[in-house]
């Protein structure tokens, strides 16, 4: 009986043994993969002597790499005066190639610092990063024919008008949700919509601000005769989720830039070819704030 209570003791004491082992090494593990994932302090990044932003290569004129291999565009301009500020050197700023599915995914991985791919701020988007203060903004706009300008919704609800439209995007949904009484002819590709245009098909295109600006410049004839109605998106930094010292850096940085007009002169060094000077107050936001 002695024997057997022993022998029941031993083998208790080695299970809660190797059951502890086995909680240390667990422990061990998870330290180790918050450890990896957790984003870099200030100091960190000063002490690394760079900073990680993750930019597009493909998407002229705000991320794209050029001829010589550099990156450039609108994004590309302001992150590099981040870098430059933080840093002491533009050159610091490490520049990540991203598309547009992976940007929240580079920042939940930790493969990047800051996104500065052409980010739209979304409350889906918010559930997993945090936004910095905005420092360009969109919305939409309309395009119609010199000839026939279209400077009003109102316009648009006469008899006989018809609104083009892409399907699936937002100004679908909106003018669908927001003014039924408008006619819209639906095309699958951008291709097909600005075609319809051009042939007379419909009265003025809606889709968003920035793609009808850029479109306009580079076929005489047709004017933004609207450039901004039905709400405002705006294009953002962000960084991972909880990174509060890095947004809080973020933020006071572009409320400092704002003092000088730097969004400005980003706007005109990147941006001013394709869009011209009379849409910088349509789209630049200067100092984190949208007056």
């Amino acid at each position: 009986m002695k024997k057997s209570l022993k022998f029941a003791v031993s083998v208790m004491a080695a299970g809660m043994l190797l059951l502890g082992l086995t909680a240390c090494g667990n422990s061990g593990n998870k330290k180790e993969g918050a450890a990896s994932s957790k984003f870099a302090s200030i100091e960190e990044l000063k002490k690394n002597d760079k900073i990680r932003i993750g930019v597009f290569a493909d998407k002229p004129p705000f991320g794209y790499v050029d001829s010589e291999g550099k990156n450039q565009g609108f994004d590309v301009y302001i992150a590099k005066r981040f870098a430059k500020d933080l840093l002491g050197d533009e050159s610091k700023a490490e520049f990540v190639l991203v598309d547009a599915a992976s940007r929240v995914a580079y920042l939940e991985s930790n493969k990047v610092d800051i996104i500065m791919a052409n980010f739209t701020v979304t409350d889906e988007r918010k559930e997993k990063v945090d936004f910095a203060a905005p420092y360009m903004k969109l919305s939409f706009g309309i395009v119609s024919p010199d000839s026939a300008p279209i400077t009003s919704i109102d316009q648009l609800k006469e008899k006989g008008q018809k609104l083009i439209v892409a399907k699936g995007t937002t100004a679908e949904t909106y003018f669908t949700k927001e003014h039924p009484e408008i006619e819209l002819l639906k095309f699958d590709q951008y291709t097909e919509i600005f075609a319809a245009l051009k042939d007379g098909r419909g009265a003025a295109i809606a889709n968003d601000n920035t793609e009808l600006i850029a479109w306009a410049k580079s076929n005489p004839g047709f004017t933004v005769s609207i450039p901004a109605f039905g709400g405002q998106d705006t294009i953002a930094p962000a960084v991972a989720k909880g990174n509060t010292e890095l947004l809080n850096w973020i933020n006071t940085e572009l409320e400092t830039l704002g003092k000088e007009q730097f969004i400005h002169q980003a706007y005109k060094e990147t941006l001013n070819e394709v869009y011209g000077e009379g849409y910088t107050d349509d789209l630049v936001v200067e100092g984190g704030k949208i007056e």
